[in-house]
């Protein structure tokens, strides 16, 4: 069988990985690759408590995703409404 631990340090790595990506990555300036650069740092949250509890992993990663679009969107939305240069 697959040993937890492996699970746990790959999700720390994309974790910080994905944080830093969203914070100082390149083309932070796109709306969409900052989503995506989100995106995994919420599934680097999720291998973490995959190694607790599988549930918990499930709505983990559904909770990160849809509150992290809805946050996203409604920013790009608000820039688009006042005519910022994305």
């Amino acid at each position: 069988m697959f040993d937890l631990s492996i699970w746990f340090y790959f999700g720390m790595v994309l974790t910080i990985f994905g944080t830093i990506a969203t914070v100082w990555g390149p083309g932070v300036k796109d709306p969409v690759i900052r989503t995506i650069n989100t995106e995994v740092a919420g599934i680097g949250v999720s291998l973490i408590l995959l190694t607790y509890n599988y549930t918990l992993a499930v709505l983990t990663v559904t909770a990160t995703t849809v509150v992290c679009t809805l946050i996203l969107f409604r920013a790009i939305t608000r820039l688009e409404e006042i005519g910022a240069d994305v």
